[in-house]
């Protein structure tokens, strides 16, 4: 379900979301995204309208804000991984 980048981005990147490492191996950082339910966006706009839709209070922050909360990974090429931990 999710491809190369977005479990390479989350495996390097996870200790962003967590104090300690989560998965050690693409395959269980794969599992740990499908368990938790990470979404995919296509751009910042559908992060925000991600927040919005699950009841997270995002008024007044600005792009920059939303791209920089520790739940969302940007990914190399635009889009954007959300992981609630």
């Amino acid at each position: 379900m999710y491809d190369k980048m977005c479990i390479d981005t989350f495996l390097e990147r996870q200790e962003q979301l967590f104090y300690e490492p989560v998965a050690q191996t693409p395959e269980e950082a794969e599992e740990f995204l499908e368990d938790c339910m990470a979404y995919v966006c296509k751009n910042i706009r559908e992060v925000r309208a991600y927040f919005e839709e699950v009841g997270v209070d995002i008024a007044g922050m600005s792009n920059e804000e939303l791209a920089a909360a520790q739940e969302v990974f940007d990914l190399p090429d635009g889009r954007y991984l959300i992981v609630e931990g």
